[in-house]
């Protein structure tokens, strides 16, 4: 985002109702820039291929070398430690589903990893998978203080602590439908894991102490997926076993936008692994210790900070967050999935919650609109997009929403806008090591160079932008046609129509879109 006078500001929506009136001019350009907006970002969203046009980009003989993330520290925290208090407490001793977990666990000892694939070698293992293992073990060594290291899957030493076991897609999700990635304790193995399918072996509240544990990841999948479930799963393997929708600075969130661990993640984790702590712990013992745990490893947040994020905030509902998986998950008609995000909706504007929940159920919504109801997405984008502003620690989340905002520009014909709006969200995405964002965001930019004239530029940002999208995207037909949709967001290419969904547009929303005005108080009856 820009804050000039042309585009957007960094603090909407005041700047966003300008955007909106500046992209949305006429009802042909709106329409025009919303079809074509909505094609490339179904793509970069939602992962969904559309018909893949005739283009420059197709043609392409040969994609640049993968680009790669060096594993970089994440930046310390800025929270007072009583609030990193209460989320440890809430995401040790709880599971996803709400079931409470009696005491903590934790891995007694050294800690050592494995990596095989699904036949127990390592010759089917993805090319990057190792390298971003050796990547996050190295990270958990210097930011959370572990003894971890890597073990040959050959070796004749002791069994691992965890083992990394990729598995086919369609394997895994047959056997667990909803997952991408998981971890279960006490087995060894895919082979055990199905053995005990149905069995209470890998009852996570039935443990003491981790001792045998393992992490199952997709194998034919994007290197970007791969690494997400590594870090996500191997964490919870070692840690939390929890996810939190109110957390903004973490990937223990299933709204997915951190997908590499955060230095809240890491403190965590080192919170959790400190000498004061033991497995066979209750709650309420681990409380009266974290106090002076906290102010012994992270000093800087003894004091309070008096931000908004550090005043407790009213627990996420079970009935919000079954709303949010009904939207999110497959197996129900659009309708329905945009039903049930209105209704999350309801239930945060009936709460107040003026946070990254209804910014992510307006972001659901958006989403969800982008087939059949262009202009209500992007109300609803605008609408989340100001409440992410509202904190450095949901940057990466603006960023996407960022993305869109420069798709909708560059297929209004405002390639200026596009650029600016790129360039301020790029820093974030960077940051947060989203190379399938990364790419997204540099192939809208490229476009909007070469329609300025600056196909030098152009030709140069593009071939980055194919790099990091080899390991965001992975097929390099994948890569091709994501590509070719981003290209052809610059009229006169505009595509002439979307695939149609039904859906009950919201007259409020389109009224909205057309006169400038986005929802100010997402909290309010009167949001999407």
């Amino acid at each position: 985002m820009v804050n000039d006078a042309d585009g957007l500001d960094a603090r909407p929506p005041g700047a966003a109702r300008a955007t909106v009136r500046r992209i949305a001019a006429t009802p042909a350009r709106r329409r025009n820039a919303a079809r074509a907006a909505a094609t490339a970002l179904l793509l970069a969203v939602t992962g969904c291929a559309a018909p893949e046009p005739a283009t420059r980009i197709a043609a392409a003989p040969a994609l640049p070398e993968m680009r790669l993330f060096a594993a970089l520290p994440a930046p310390r925290p800025t929270r007072s430690n009583a609030s990193i208090a209460r989320d440890i407490l809430d995401l040790t001793f709880a599971l996803e589903s709400g079931r409470a977990l009696p005491v903590l666990t934790r891995i007694e000892g050294p800690i050592t990893v494995r990596a095989i694939d699904r036949t127990g070698g390592t010759r089917g293992l993805p090319p990057t998978l190792l390298p971003d293992l050796d990547g996050l073990i190295g990270r958990l060594r210097r930011e959370a203080g572990l003894n971890i290291t890597r073990t040959d899957a050959t070796a004749e030493a002791a069994a691992p602590t965890i083992t990394v076991q990729t598995v086919p897609r369609a394997e895994l999700q047959r056997a667990v439908p909803q997952a991408a990635c998981f971890v279960v304790p006490r087995v060894a193995n895919w082979d055990g894991f199905r053995a005990d399918r149905r069995g209470t072996l890998t009852d996570w509240t039935t443990l003491t102490e981790r001792r045998t544990l393992a992490v199952f990841v997709p194998a034919d999948v994007a290197p970007q997926e791969i690494r997400d479930c590594l870090h996500e799963e191997v964490a919870q393997a070692i840690g939390p076993l929890n996810d939190l929708y109110i957390l903004r600075d973490s990937v223990f969130n299933d709204d997915n936008f951190h997908t590499v661990l955060t230095g809240f993640d890491m403190l965590v984790l080192r919170a959790l692994y400190d000498p004061a702590l033991r497995s066979g712990m209750t709650r309420a013992e681990v409380a009266a210790r974290l106090p002076d745990i906290l102010a012994r490893i992270n000093p800087a947040g003894r004091s309070g900070r008096g931000t908004s994020a550090d005043r407790p905030r009213p627990p996420t509902t079970r009935d919000w967050t079954d709303r949010m998986e009904a939207a999110l998950g497959a197996g129900r008609s659009d309708a329905r999935r945009r039903a049930a995000a209105r209704e999350a909706l309801g239930i945060a504007a009936a709460a107040r919650w003026a946070d990254n929940r209804t910014a992510f159920a307006l972001f659901a919504l958006g989403r969800l609109s982008l087939r059949d109801d262009p202009e209500q997405a992007l109300a609803a984008f605008l609408a989340a997009g100001a409440l992410y502003s509202a904190s450095p620690d949901t940057a990466v989340h603006e960023a996407h929403i960022s993305m869109q905002l420069a798709a909708f520009a560059m297929s209004s014909g405002d390639a200026r806008l596009a650029i600016r709006i790129v360039d301020r969200a790029e820093p974030a995405v960077r940051a947060a090591q989203n190379a399938a964002l990364l790419s997204t965001l540099q192939m809208v930019k490229a476009s909007a160079l070469g329609d300025l004239g600056r196909a030098d530029a152009a030709v140069a940002l593009r071939a980055e932008a194919l790099g990091w999208a080899r390991y965001g995207f992975g097929d390099d037909a994948e890569v091709r046609r994501r590509a070719a949709e981003i290209a052809d967001l610059a009229p006169p290419t505009v595509p002439s129509a979307i695939p149609p969904a039904p859906v009950s547009r919201d007259a409020g929303v389109a009224t909205a879109l057309q006169t400038g005005p986005v929802p100010t108080d997402p909290a309010s009856p009167e949001a999407p």
